[in-house]
This record gives C-alpha cells, structure tokens and sequence, in this order.
C-alpha cells in the first residue's frame, strides 16, 4: 500500500511539474504578444525585451541564455554564455530566412542528472520565431504604410502650395515689371545725380531678383513648361560653371570636372537643365563656407546619363535629407537664399521624367546624382 501511494505522489509531483512548466511557456508566449502589440516599441525595442524572457521560460532558467540573430544584427539575454548543449529555429518572413533563437544550458556538476532540453522546449522555441517572424512582417507593413501616408501628405501639401505658388507668382510679376519699367526709364534721364543712380540701380537689381524669384516660383508650380530639344550635358555644364566659376573661387571652392567625352545626348530644356547644374553648384558651394572641392562628374549608367554633383562640405543626417526638396525649407539665413533652389531642381528633373538621388554623410559632403534617359532609349 505505502508502495502505491509513493507512486501515486510520485505521479502527481511530475504532473504539478509538468504544469508548471507549461505555464512558464505559456506566460513567456503571453507576454511576447503584449510587448509586440506596444506602438510606442521599435523592432530592436521588441527583439531585446523578447530575449530576455525565453530563459525564464526554460526548464532551468539559472543554467540558460538565449540569442537572437535578425538581419546582421544580435540580441542577448542577460549574462549570455554559449555552450554546446543548444537548440535553435530558424526565423523566416515571407519564405526568407532573416535569422535564428538559439537557447544554451550551461553544464554544472552541482546537477544530479545530465542537463537536456525537453520535446516542450524546442516546441517553445519554433514558436517563438514564429511569433517574431509575424513581428517583423507586421512591423515591416507598418513602416510601408507611414510612408505611403507621408508621402500622400507631402504630394498633397505640394498640389496645394504649388496651386497658391502660380496664382501669387502671377499677381506679383506684373507690378514687378512695372516698377522695372520705371526704373529703368529714370536711369535714362539726364537730370539724375550719381547718388539717385545708384539708388535706382539698387532698385532695378531688387526688381530683377523679385523676378527670378518669380520665375522659379513658376517653374516649380509648372507654370513653365520645358521646351525640350537634343543637347550633351557636357556642353550645359561647361557654360553653367563658367558663370559661377568666379563666385567660388573667391570663396576658395576649387571645382574639377570629370565629364565622359563619349557622353551620349538627351532630350532635355536646356535652359533649364542650365538651372539644375547652377543651383546644384550653388548649393554645394553654400555647403562649404571655408571654402572645399566640387567635383562635376558626367557618365552613362544603364541607359541613363548620370550627372552628379559632389562636394566636402557639412553634410546632412537622414532628417535634413527628408527635406531638402520641401519648397522654401532652407538651413540658410533669410538673406542667403530662398530655399526654393533644390525643390526647383527636383521639379525639374520630375518634368523630364529623370530621378534625382542623395548620399551625405555629416562632416564629409553630399553628393546629388541625377539621371536623365538617353536619347532612343
């Protein structure tokens, strides 16, 4: 009898234990759903707090340590050690392998019986990277989504202020030429002393800036369509630089030119592709105040002809480069620029179906490409 009820306390200890252990599980499965579910979490946020509850969840949680592997990047419990008893699963997003949980029991001789997994805790496992498999696909979905929201908002903020830009640039631009026209026929009199024509050259040159002001306002709003003709980039270049070539070097910008001989035309506005090298060189010499190194480059990429722009100034970070585009944003002073000049240059490109990309890098420069299709292609 007393054989029996040993059995039978026997039993009932291994199913009281065996309870426990699936609580554990279940508690750590319970807790990953509640931290994937906090918006306020980033994806490192979530991975680092989920490898710090799989040990706690482990038949011997003293003896675990877990590690987590996703894109390149590591995550660690707490006092990680490796060890070669291990079991681990693979984590796969959209049939991709992205990465794999490994858990390690470390051997202590202070144990009774060897140290080894249970059935229940591969199990636990596998379905932990399934979970943060589903992490990562719906925080992925997320991220595509605030983008395609952001990028709404932002072609609707330009539809807008571009509507508001062309109806404004209209009304200034008349009374602009007047005021020109009067000024100029001032200048013409005889009856003007040197103080009045210097004034009234002040007044002309204000009125001439107010009218380019204008007319990139026009161009941005698209006001302007381009007159597009068969031209080499090489030769918009050479002219464009040479009337800002005196500019930089008072400011001690040297400029080198690496322009493909063999360079291929493009059915392109001259006029304004005159414009996109100018502001473009304009920028980069703006972004090197102690003076620097603008490299003009021309090459043919794929089918398109490459014209990059580059320079050692300041750079940007990942934020300044989101808004570089943005009409009138600028880091400048008031009296130093519009902050049109890159938006211009951007719709611009835009018109001639082209794309214009950004690398920069804070304390070492900024580099625009824009490419343009080759004539037949």
């Amino acid at each position: 009898m007393s054989n029996l009820t040993t059995e039978n306390n026997q039993q009932a200890s291994d199913y009281i234990h065996q309870l426990k252990e699936r609580i554990k599980e279940l508690s750590c499965l319970y807790h990953i759903a509640e931290i994937s579910n906090r918006p306020d979490l980033t994806l490192s946020s979530v991975l680092n707090q989920i490898i710090g509850i799989l040990p706690p969840a482990m038949q011997y949680p003293v003896l675990s340590s877990a590690r987590l592997l996703v894109d390149g990047v590591y995550y660690y419990s707490e006092g990680f050690e490796q060890s070669h008893k291990c079991i681990s699963a693979e984590i796969m997003v959209n049939y991709q392998p992205r990465g794999i949980i490994e858990v390690f029991y470390q051997t202590i001789s202070a144990y009774s019986s060897p140290v080894a997994f249970l059935r229940e805790e591969e199990q636990l496992l596998k379905t932990v990277a399934q979970q943060i498999a589903l992490i990562i696909e719906r925080k992925q979905i997320e991220e595509t989504n605030a983008k395609l929201q952001e990028q709404l908002r932002h072609a609707d903020r330009l539809a807008t202020l571009g509507q508001l830009v062309a109806g404004i640039a209209h009304e200034i631009n008349e009374p602009l030429g007047t005021i020109l026209g009067f000024s100029q026929l001032l200048q013409s009199s005889y009856e003007v002393s040197d103080a009045m024509a210097a004034d009234i050259q002040k007044i002309v040159n204000a009125t001439l800036h107010g009218r380019e002001i204008v007319r990139k306002l026009m161009l941005f709003s698209r006001q302007m369509p381009p007159k597009k003709a068969e031209i080499n980039l090489n030769r918009i270049i050479e002219e464009g630089f040479y009337l800002i070539e005196n500019r930089c070097s008072k400011q001690g910008v040297e400029i080198v030119r690496d322009l493909d001989p063999d360079l291929p035309e493009v059915i392109a506005d001259p006029g304004q592709m005159h414009q996109v090298i100018v502001n473009l060189a304009v920028n980069a010499m703006q972004a090197m105040p102690d003076g620097g190194l603008i490299l003009i480059k021309t090459r043919i990429v794929d089918s398109y002809v490459e014209l990059s722009v580059s320079d050692n100034g300041i750079g940007m970070d990942e934020d300044l480069i989101k808004k570089i585009f943005i009409p009138f944003f600028t880091t400048k002073d008031i009296n130093q620029g519009t902050g049109l000049g890159l938006s211009v240059v951007h719709g611009i490109v835009t018109t001639h179906n082209g794309k214009i990309k950004v690398e920069s890098e804070l304390g070492k420069g900024s580099i625009f490409r824009v490419l343009l299709k080759v004539k037949n292609a």
